[in-house]
């Protein structure tokens, strides 16, 4: 079916529950909003920690509202998410993000990363976020290298704060005793869990007010079962939402109700 056609037949502005939502525009879920002031407390410290989150819960969104918000004349972000790229890559990543050129061997590639980190803050009075999104895909030697490059001072200060970022297993990863020295650096934990059932409605009534519908489109009860189907995650909301939108168009109604929203899930759901 044609989102056009979608758009024509709820009026909408622009379709809802996309991802190209401001982030002044985002909503804003207890959860979102620990997760952001956590991040906030890391970068203001130049301390390490440890965001996680359910696949769609939210994490990316709560780093980009949380990053968004930083004075880019006194933060620089180095922001990594590719970790096929091997030790190297991590190093000539964060060496390129600080407008370096890699060198070529890693026994001087990776005191160049070290030394631009500290210059970064010593020379140019920048403080840096390192983030590694996705990080329960980081190999354990890229873990200890991040570990390393925080003890590049010997401690005194660390060079840069940093967030790592990713699915439930990196807390109980960090936590084996292999990564004993990074888990005593992690100052804060935080575990950003789907929304409350009230919070679901409120963000399902939110991206149809930004897509310019203010009224009641969707029954409480099809929220009810939205809310209960994705647990409150967005990213699951977003695709239940989307779906019984279709499903209520298909069936000619005007609002989307409960057997549409259970059209959705079964459409989601199948097989």
């Amino acid at each position: 079916m044609s989102i056009e056609i979608l758009r024509a037949h709820y009026g909408f502005s622009k379709m809802p529950f996309g991802k190209d939502v401001a982030p002044g525009a985002l909503f804003r879920s207890a959860g979102h909003q620990e997760a952001v002031a956590r991040i906030s407390f890391l970068v203001g410290e130049s301390a390490a920690g440890v965001l996680t989150g359910e696949v769609g819960a939210g994490k990316t969104v709560a780093l980009r509202a949380a990053l968004t918000g930083l004075d880019q004349s006194r933060h620089t972000v180095v922001y990594l998410a590719n970790h096929t790229v091997g030790i190297r890559g991590l190093h000539a990543a964060i060496v390129t993000a600080l407008g370096g050129v890699p060198r070529f061997h890693a026994a001087t590639l990776v005191p160049q990363a070290a030394e631009l980190l500290a210059a970064e803050s010593a020379e140019r009075g920048k403080r840096v976020v390192v983030v590694l999104d996705e990080a329960h895909l980081c190999s354990p030697e890229q873990l200890e290298a991040i570990r390393l490059l925080m003890n590049a001072e010997l401690d005194s200060v660390a060079p840069f704060a940093l967030v790592l970022c990713g699915q439930p297993t990196l807390r109980r990863r960090i936590r084996l005793g292999a990564f004993a020295a990074l888990d005593q650096r992690i100052a804060l934990r935080y575990h950003l869990a789907g929304m409350a059932p009230e919070e679901t409605g409120a963000y399902v009534a939110h991206h149809l007010g930004l897509a310019g519908r203010g009224d009641r489109l969707f029954s409480d009860d099809a929220t009810a079962l939205i809310h209960q189907v994705a647990r409150g995650l967005p990213r699951q909301v977003n695709n239940l939402a989307i779906q019984s939108l279709v499903a209520a168009y298909a069936t000619k109604k005007a609002i989307v109700d409960e057997s549409s929203a259970r059209m959705a899930v079964a459409e989601i759901t199948a097989e």
